[in-house]
């Protein structure tokens, strides 16, 4: 069995150094223990108790859900859509940072991704099963979800191709397809890694399987090399074109509020701001748990941040073309949503997702803000918060009142669409967890690059 070509490079010459103190061996030792090593921490066995309760809590919920129907929901007329849609964009949005991140960051050689895209390929993978979800749950009748898909039968029943949901079934599974083989890829070194660091028979057959024959040899790497530029170049189209077809499941409405050109590179925006706060919820406590300070920087941290700006800096001028165009079209129906959302019912929520989205983030022109790891946090806690009241105020608000007066309703949340909710975040944390424990949060051979260069550009 052939050896790593960048494992042999440790033993020749000085040792190679990222930081003082560490090697190419011992950032291996290091990375390949969080998942090799025989106990777990007490931390990580609470935090999975909690996300697994959640799980059950989410299934509980969707068995009432086929039992009884959509009616538990607190959907009614003319709120027809409801938490099931809000909570299906809020995850789509989240998971566009680890297509950000593995894809367009490796393209354009940022070598600060290196050390957090791993973690966001698995945050998108996620959440793009969360999301997938919700749209199915929301059909009524989700045992004929299949109908959505074009197969050969025998009643030439095909899709409503004009259906924006329809459109939602071809971008998501597209989506989830390529950026689950994306982070497959990248994690084929890895898998190789651990199948010979792996102690017990068990974990090595396991490993040694999923790594797929992998020897570190010259032409298994230009394989690689060229597979991932491949799998980037068709993902980077992707982080516009999914979250830009989920916009349109609003925009092609003549629904007073959703109906408005701003609202493809306006959720696109919003999409990389929320993702990019998610991938800091996650990587803050990671970094602290497991001790990573020297490989997830505060220079990751402080380039995140700088990112969340400038989208929300976005999100901010989408906010308020919308209503500006809203009062410049003339339009009354345009007028009343503008200011049904400022002074109506749910003015309340309205400006809090201003103050969440637009107000506080400003403390992000701070670097002092951007580097320190608490502020950061909560910052990215808020803007995920908002984010979420963003889509509540999209879909809720632009339908309670709709062109006739007399069918207007207010729209309740029942306990079945918050636990629904939470039950997704479980779901989400659960498959985290799991993939914590069994496999590499961050990229060993990756990081054993950065060794090599970092000694070659001290020399």
């Amino acid at each position: 069995m052939e050896s790593d070509p960048l494992e042999g490079a440790a033993e020749i010459s000085q040792p190679r150094v990222i930081e003082p103190g560490y090697t190419i061996s011992t950032v291996t030792d290091k990375i390949s223990s969080i998942v090799l090593g025989q106990r777990q921490r007490p931390g990580w066995f609470l935090g999975f108790g909690v996300s697994f309760l959640l799980l059950m809590m989410l299934l509980y919920a969707v068995t009432v859900l086929f039992a009884i129907g959509v009616g538990i929901w607190g959907v009614n007329i003319p709120v027809g859509w409801g938490f099931a849609i809000v909570n299906f964009v809020w995850w789509i949005g989240i998971g566009h940072a680890g297509t950000l991140i593995s894809a367009i960051l490796l393209l354009l050689h940022q070598k600060w991704r290196t050390s957090i895209n791993r973690t966001a390929e698995a945050m998108t993978i996620f959440a793009v099963l969360c999301a997938g979800m919700f749209p199915v749950l929301h059909l009524g009748r989700p045992w004929l979800a299949y109908w959505l898909f074009p197969y050969p039968n025998t009643m030439w029943y095909w899709p409503q191709f004009r259906s924006p949901l329809v459109w939602d079934v071809f971008a998501v599974s597209t989506y989830l397809t390529v950026s689950l083989l994306f982070w497959f890829v990248g994690l084929i070194p890895d898998l190789a890694t651990l199948r010979d660091r792996a102690r017990t028979r068990a974990k090595q057959i396991v490993y040694g399987f999923l790594a797929m024959g992998w020897r570190g040899s010259a032409v298994h790497w230009k394989r690689y090399e060229m597979t991932s530029l491949l799998l980037a170049g068709l993902a980077t189209p992707l982080v516009i074109s999914v979250h830009t077809v989920v916009s349109f499941d609003f925009a092609t409405a003549i629904v007073p509020g959703w109906h408005t050109t701003i609202f493809p590179p306006y959720f696109v925006a919003g999409a990389i701001y929320s993702g990019f706060a998610m991938v800091l919820c996650l990587a803050i406590p990671l970094r602290k748990f497991y001790r990573l300070e020297d490989f997830i920087t505060t220079r990751h941290l402080d380039n995140m941040g700088k990112i969340m700006l400038a989208t929300g800096l976005i999100v901010a001028y989408g906010y308020m073309m919308e209503a500006f165009m809203a009062f410049y079209s003339a339009d009354i129906y345009e007028r009343y949503v503008t200011l049904n959302r400022m002074a109506g019912p749910y003015a309340a929520v309205y400006w809090c997702l201003i103050a969440f989205n637009v107000v506080v983030p400003q403390a992000l022109w701070s670097r002092r803000v951007r580097t320190t790891v608490p502020a950061l946090f909560t910052l990215a806690l808020i803007i995920n918060c908002g984010m979420w009241l963003e889509r509540f105020v999209i879909v809720v608000i632009s339908l309670h009142r709709d062109f006739m007066p007399s069918i207007w309703r207010m729209y309740a949340p029942t306990r079945w669409d918050w636990m629904t909710l939470f039950g997704s975040i479980g779901l989400f944390l659960t498959l985290l967890y799991l993939f914590i424990r069994y496999l590499p949060m961050i990229s060993i051979f990756e990081m054993r690059s950065l060794v090599t260069e970092t000694e070659g550009e001290r020399r």
